[in-house]
């Protein structure tokens, strides 16, 4: 993340994923392609961190249903990417209602970039999470703390569009997110993980 007011890495793509979607839904089928190979990464990284090798299936039935209810979507790239998290949300926490299990961390994308060198940074720790070894250590964290970073470094959604999907207020996600990320931060050898590390995750004030 850069400093404060600069988009994160992963927000780089939202202006190409609004225009998609806009022409997605006039019945481009090719710009709602784009739309797809612009959030499913993301998508499915989220998904196997809560139903683990299950996670294509669910992704497919969110799809069916991002494809449906295209029309009534209305936002930007940013929403389009939190709008289709709560439907993928949704639709995993129906497949552990069925399954009678719980929502579980497990390894993610296995052919992510690889882990970088030192990391003396809270910066450099939350970059460090797109790699397989990092994503594996979310496993570790408690289920509300998983699930933030997931919807933040993963996904790429700012605090609010996260609390959103998750349904809690955004003071109680940044904490969830930012005690995650320091535990992380920890394990990864990371130093001068301050008190300021809420304020990096995209709150303002």
């Amino acid at each position: 993340m850069g400093q404060a007011g600069q988009p994160r890495r992963g927000h780089a793509a939202d202006g190409e994923l609004g225009v998609a979607v806009a022409r997605a839904q006039e019945g481009d089928e090719a710009a709602f392609a784009v739309a797809y190979r612009l959030v499913q990464p993301g998508l499915l990284g989220y998904l196997r961190g809560l139903v683990g090798d299950e996670a294509e299936d669910v992704a497919s039935d969110a799809w069916l249903e991002i494809a449906r209810d295209l029309g009534r979507f209305r936002g930007d790239g940013a929403g389009f990417r939190g709008w289709t998290a709560t439907i993928a949300r949704n639709r995993a926490l129906d497949y552990l209602r069925r399954q009678k299990v719980r929502p579980r961390a497990s390894v993610l994308e296995q052919d992510l970039l690889e882990l970088p060198g030192a990391h003396n940074t809270y910066d450099q720790a939350l970059d460090s999470i797109s790699t397989e070894y990092a994503l594996g250590l979310i496993a570790q964290l408690p289920r509300d703390q998983a699930e933030a970073v997931l919807l933040r470094v993963v996904v790429g959604l700012d605090g609010p569009a996260t609390a959103r999907v998750l349904g809690k207020r955004p003071g109680a996600v940044r904490t969830a997110a930012y005690r995650g990320l320091k535990r992380l931060a920890k394990q990864l050898g990371a130093e001068g993980v301050t008190e300021e590390g809420p304020r990096t995750l995209g709150e303002s004030g």
